[in-house]
């Protein structure tokens, strides 16, 4: 399953794995790669919480990091760090309504404007503006198989045992992607590293079906974000 780019003015690249699903681990050499993943999909499509975080790094050497917490149907934060520039891009999305905050930098580098308020100032927009390729991420997350798996070798992560299934697809000549799934407790998606011609990327799943509490700004930080020309 693939995550796709998202940015203002630049590419943000982001990876939508897969996951899996019950079971504790057991009978993992019985079953195919394919099996696993399947089974992975479901179980990481029934979560009610989890956290990704992942960092990219292409050939020219920029990078970009992301962290997003979410109940995968209408609340989620997210924050992300273009690397070279220092610019960061911070939003809560709470049923209808984005807070978006950009830092200074986020808004030198992207946009050539200056903004008058200070740091600590969020903007609320309507999710109905949101409009893809501005950097404002979905809570939703659609986790389903591609391409072709195959079994790789035996893994932990974070301390977790787990199996790698590694999968290719025609439509990414070139490209592969590792999963780790979680061979311990529930089969969870727990690392993502893809690699591919000029862009590496690694992302990591965990606070599974965790309590969140997602709230939006102190309304003294909150300002009306100006109507699109």
């Amino acid at each position: 399953m693939r995550r796709r780019a998202s940015g203002l003015a630049a590419a943000l690249v982001c990876l939508v794995a897969a996951g899996c699903s019950g079971g504790d681990g057991d009978g993992v050499e019985d079953r195919s790669a394919q099996e696993i993943l399947d089974e992975a999909n479901d179980t990481m499509g029934a979560l009610s919480s989890v956290t990704v975080e992942a960092g990219s790094d292409k050939s020219d050497g920029t990078g970009i990091s992301s962290r997003f917490t979410s109940d995968l149907d209408s609340k989620c934060v997210s924050k992300v760090t273009w690397e070279k520039t220092g610019a960061v891009l911070e939003q809560i999305r709470i049923g209808e309504t984005d807070y978006v905050r950009p830092n200074r930098a986020y808004i030198d580098n992207w946009s050539g404007k200056t903004v008058d308020a200070p740091q600590s100032t969020w903007f609320r927009t309507p999710t109905s503006k949101a409009r893809s390729g501005d950097g404002l991420v979905t809570c939703t997350r659609d986790f389903a198989s591609f391409g072709t798996a195959k079994k790789g070798k035996a893994t932990e992560v974070d301390g977790t045992g787990a199996i790698e299934l590694v999968v290719t697809d025609e439509a990414d000549e070139g490209g592969t992607y590792t999963f780790s799934v979680a061979t311990e407790g529930k089969p969870y998606i727990l690392k993502v590293v893809y690699k591919g011609a000029g862009l590496s990327t690694t992302t990591t799943y965990s606070a599974f079906d965790e309590p969140l509490d997602i709230r939006p700004p102190a309304e003294a930080n909150v300002v009306d974000a100006p109507d699109s020309p």
